[in-house]
């Protein structure tokens, strides 16, 4: 027999389960695994002796800017950061240009992104209300991996870009949905089976108090929390969540910030409706309190909050209110997160730190290597239909796979991040516990945090019963 890859002696850990073994590919398939040495030989072999081998891991929300602003960041350079960081699957979100509002633009996409894809991708579609509606079945067929709903922001209608703090009198814009727009939204989404994914903030309520605080000219990061407070997430999430009992969709809530919004997700969990949610490593690891330390570059939205919400929050993933993290990776210039905290954009870089992030609190013993499986492996792949191909180790299964070295230390530096740019906020974080190689369908793509190959992903659709 011959192989394409073989890596043996690893320790693979699954959702369920640990154990030493090799694991043999071919075709970019796992074809074998066995805690005995087959026959054959392989074009590549990989001890991962000491190592724990994990499937490979998904970052479900990121922001390439390609088309559109690619000033800031492109698809060559965000799935650099993506593997260098340990991931092998990103879901790239549809508020590009052209946007993903219907079948022939995803189609587009698919041939843009193809040729820059260090990592797979799937691609998320765009809600526009009565703009897009009757483009969600195409969308659906055409593969992507969810609906996203931008709840309460215009949307430019050349560049797709969102507009904050919409104004009636904004010209060249979508405006906001009425809530009857977005009940048919999640009615027609409902139909195809798949989820609709909500940022959830109250825009009326975060335009007035907006508008009250830049009158009193209050600038400081406290000033700056009351005009988009916990009650804006929570207002959104009730909102939602009577939505989608009353149309059966599945509802995802992007970002959760707030312990009020894990609060209500879990009473919905409870109540039985397939209400699903998921958080980022800034509500996990920075505070409000961090803002005098780390600067503009800590300004994303939703909002950090309070220790109360980081707190609840933790505590949402450990009971399994909060199904996994991902990056929320939306780069902007240096130049454009410098000036007045009201006006510079929410933002960061965070697809290569993510992983590092988790790991360490693997090492703090905070979550199991299991847990961290679940979070960003097999749980977003069966959220949106990817599972077994995507998640898993097993025959059959796509050769996806993370390496990680538990005893390597390392210091995050903003300079050494293979994204276009370099604003993070976590800048000097100690990490124990590092990905050290990436593996996208069998194919080393990076190794000891150096990119070894040529663009090699795939574009990744998930399988449907629906329509």
């Amino acid at each position: 027999m011959h192989w394409d890859h073989i890596v043996t002696n690893g320790h693979i850990v699954t959702s369920t389960s640990d154990f030493v073994a090799n694991i043999y590919i071919k075709d970019g398939k796992i074809a074998a695994i066995s805690n005995e040495a087959l026959d054959g030989e392989a074009k590549e072999v990989t001890d991962a002796a000491g190592r724990y081998v994990l499937p490979g891991l998904i970052d479900t929300h990121v922001h390439s800017r390609d088309g559109g602003a690619t000033h800031k960041e492109d698809f060559f350079h965000s799935t650099q950061a993506a593997a260098a960081g340990g991931i092998t699957t990103i879901f790239e979100m549809p508020n590009t240009n052209p946007t993903i509002n219907n079948a022939e633009n995803f189609h587009k996409q698919v041939e843009n992104l193809l040729p820059k894809a260090h990592v797979n991708f799937g691609l998320w579609g765009i809600c526009l209300g009565d703009v897009n509606i009757n483009d969600f079945k195409g969308l659906h067929q055409a593969g992507v991996i969810g609906f996203k709903y931008f709840w309460g922001y215009a949307v430019h209608k050349q560049t797709f870009q969102l507009q904050y703090n919409y104004s009636e009198n904004m010209d060249d814009v979508f405006p906001p949905c009425s809530d009857g727009e977005v009940y048919d939204m999640f009615k027609e989404v409902a139909k195809t089976g798949q989820t609709i994914a909500i940022h959830a903030e109250n825009s009326e309520l975060i335009n007035r108090l907006t508008s009250q605080a830049k009158f009193e000219e209050r600038n400081d990061y406290h000033a700056f929390l009351a005009t988009r407070p916990n009650l804006a997430e929570e207002l959104t999430i009730q909102t939602g969540i009577a939505m989608a009992k009353a149309t059966g969709a599945r509802l995802h809530i992007l970002h959760v910030s707030t312990a009020e919004g894990v609060e209500l997700i879990k009473q919905a969990q409870l109540d039985g409706y397939p209400i699903t949610a998921e958080t980022c490593p800034h509500y996990l690891f920075l505070t409000n309190e961090d803002y005098k330390n780390i600067g503009p570059s800590m300004k994303v939205y939703p909002l950090v909050k309070y220790k109360k919400d980081q707190d609840r929050i933790w505590q949402g993933i450990m009971e399994g209110t909060i199904s996994f993290v991902c990056s929320d990776h939306a780069p902007h210039t240096e130049e454009e997160k410098s000036g007045d905290l009201h006006s510079i954009p929410a933002g960061m870089c965070g697809v290569e730190t993510l992983v590092p992030l988790m790991l360490n609190e693997v090492s703090n013993k905070r979550i199991s290597m299991k847990q961290l499986v679940c979070l960003l492996a097999e749980n977003p792949a069966k959220q949106f239909g990817v599972f077994p191909k995507k998640g898993a180790i097993q025959v059959g299964a796509d050769a996806d796979l993370t390496i990680v070295d538990m005893d390597k230390k390392s210091v995050i530096k903003r300079e050494k991040l293979h994204s276009k740019s370099k604003v993070t906020a976590y800048d000097g974080f100690n990490i124990q516990g590092m990905p050290v190689q990436t593996i996208v369908n069998g194919i080393t793509v990076m190794k000891d945090g150096t990119i070894q190959s040529k663009p090699v992903g795939q574009c990744v659709t998930p399988v449907h019963n629906n329509l």
